[in-house]
């Protein structure tokens, strides 16, 4: 079981939805991934946090503006927001929202980042992020898919010290297959996230933005189930060298994704991802 108590600086640690209605999300997502959502109460705005046996593993709130693509949003772990922040201004990124204060549970801020990515960092409080990963029905992935992937690694890396690593079989020059330019994103020993770069016709005219990946027992069936409850699927169930996946929309047309995984993933045996 991939239980968190503790999130490294620069590691994807959580997602959270905006939605125009509540009530028909929160029960798409219970009904979908067996979540059971919990309201934070007024001084809250809204905001819903799900939980999977008690364990915290995403939140809804209500949608702040129309702008930018309808997205699941991507958090990541920071030692020190502040730094954080003048590092991410240094580097060319525009903040969109500054340091908040989120009562005991933390310190967010949010940042576009200099592909056209919007992002958030969190220093954690009493929350964490997620406390349980990389299994059925939780968080698995963090994927920024940008048309500027050198410009992307060069920011986070300079930010976050992200480092990189091609995807076996999927270097540029590599004519073998797997995923051409896909890069993955590497904190110390462990790989926590990926860059797809946006290249050919089939991006149109689609900005650079963090696509969340959900984990399921079952692609085809977890699709089948989306529509079903009132959601969309706008990529129907392939495969990739690690898995078959499917990207999906909610009732609110929130996009977001989900995989079965081929083989093991990281199980985060000491709980420190």
């Amino acid at each position: 079981m991939a239980t968190v108590t503790r999130y490294r600086h620069g590691v994807p640690n959580w997602t959270d939805v905006g939605v125009a209605d509540t009530a028909a999300c929160v029960s798409f997502y219970e009904s979908l991934f067996g979540w059971g959502a919990e309201d934070q109460g007024e001084d809250a705005g809204g905001y819903h946090m799900f939980r999977l046996d008690g364990a915290a593993v995403a939140g809804l709130g209500p949608k702040q503006n129309d702008d930018g693509m309808p997205l699941w949003s991507a958090y990541i772990s920071v030692d020190d927001i502040d730094a954080a922040l003048s590092r991410a201004e240094a580097a060319g990124a525009t903040v969109v929202m500054p340091r908040t204060d989120v009562f005991t549970s933390g310190s967010m801020a949010i940042v576009v980042d200099p592909t056209g990515a919007v992002v958030s960092f969190w220093q954690p409080g009493d929350h964490i992020g997620a406390e349980r990963v990389n299994v059925a029905n939780t968080l698995s992935w963090h994927e920024l898919t940008t048309r500027d992937p050198q410009g992307a690694m060069d920011f986070y890396g300079s930010v976050l010290g992200w480092e990189f690593q091609e995807m076996p079989g999927g270097a540029d020059d590599d004519p073998s297959g797997g995923m051409p330019g896909y890069r993955m994103v590497m904190v110390g020993d462990r790989v926590v996230g990926g860059i797809m770069p946006m290249e050919g016709d089939d991006w149109g005219d689609m900005p650079s933005h963090w696509m969340i990946y959900f984990a399921v027992d079952d692609t085809d069936a977890a699709a089948t189930r989306v529509g079903e409850l009132g959601g969309a699927v706008s990529v129907p169930p392939f495969d990739i060298p690690v898995g078959r996946i499917s990207v999906c929309n909610d009732p609110d047309g929130n996009a977001f994704s989900i995989i079965a995984f081929a083989g093991p993933i990281d199980t985060i045996d000491d709980g420190v991802a």
